[in-house]
C-alpha cells in the first residue's frame, strides 16, 4: 500500500485530488496539510510515504527545497512537486524531485505519476510545467456557452462560496442559483460543484474568464 501526504493550500484542488486518490485500492492518503507548518510533522509521522507538495504551500520554496528534499529522503520518503501551470523550475531544483506535475494534471496522470514514483522510478514531465498548453478547445467552448450570470456563479463557486452566499452576492434567491447551476452543469458536463470548480481550474481559458469576473464582483462589493 502506497502512503501519500498531500500538502496544498488550495482547498479545491486538494479536495479534488483526495477524491481521485480515494478511488484507488493501492494508495492511501494518510495526511493532508493546508499550511507549511504541518508538513514536517506529517513527514516525520509517516516514513516511507510519497509527499505530494504544491509549490504554493511554501512561499520560499526555491530556497528551502534542498533542505526539505533532504529531510524527506532521510525518512525514506519521496517527493512529487505540484507546480503552477506556467512555473519555471531550474534544472538544479528539478534534480531534487522524484516527480513533478502541473496544477492542471488530470486524475489518470496523477495516479500514473504516483505509481511510477512508488516503483522507485522518477516521473518528470517538465513540458507540462514550463511550456504553454495547446489551445483549449473544450474550455473555450464552455466559456462561450455560459451566460454572464452563469459565469458570475462559476467565479463564486471557484472561490468556495455556497449557494446562500452566491444568492446574496447576486441579489437573488437560492432556488434561482440552483436553477442556474443545473444549466451550468449541463453545459460543462459535470455533476456537482466540486467537479465544476476542478473543471474550471483545469481549463485555463475558463479559469481566466472566471478570475476576471471574480475580480469585477470583488470591486463592486469593495
Amino acid at each position: 500500500m502506497t502512503q501519500l501526504i498531500l500538502a496544498d493550500n488550495q482547498a479545491i484542488f486538494r479536495a479534488g485530488a483526495a477524491r481521485v486518490l480515494a478511488r484507488e485500492e493501492d494508495v492511501r492518503l494518510v495526511a493532508q496539510c493546508d499550511e507549511s507548518l504541518r508538513l514536517t510533522p506529517a513527514i516525520d509521522a509517516h516514513r516511507g510515504a510519497i509527499v505530494l507538495l504544491a509549490s504554493t504551500l511554501c512561499p520560499d520554496l526555491p530556497g528551502s527545497l534542498p533542505q526539505l528534499a533532504a529531510h524527506i529522503a532521510s525518512r525514506s520518503s519521496r517527493l512529487i512537486l505540484i507546480a503552477e501551470n506556467s512555473e519555471h523550475l531550474p534544472d538544479d531544483l528539478v534534480a531534487l524531485l522524484d516527480g513533478i506535475l502541473s496544477r492542471r494534471v488530470t486524475g489518470p496522470d496523477l495516479i500514473d505519476c504516483v505509481r511510477t514514483v512508488a516503483r522507485g522510478q522518477r516521473s518528470i514531465h517538465r513540458a507540462n510545467v514550463t511550456t504553454m498548453h495547446a489551445a483549449d478547445v473544450v474550455g473555450t467552448s464552455v466559456r462561450d456557452r455560459l451566460t454572464p450570470k452563469e459565469m458570475q456563479i462559476v467565479a463564486l463557486i471557484v472561490q468556495g462560496c455556497k449557494n446562500k452566499h452566491i444568492a446574496a452576492q447576486l441579489g437573488t434567491k437560492e432556488q434561482v442559483i440552483k436553477n442556474y447551476l443545473r444549466s451550468i452543469y449541463d453545459k460543462s458536463g459535470v455533476s456537482d460543484r466540486l467537479e465544476l470548480a476542478l473543471f474550471t481550474i483545469h481549463h485555463r481559458v475558463l479559469a481566466e474568464a472566471a478570475a476576471k469576473v471574480g475580480d469585477q464582483l470583488l470591486r463592486k462589493t469593495a
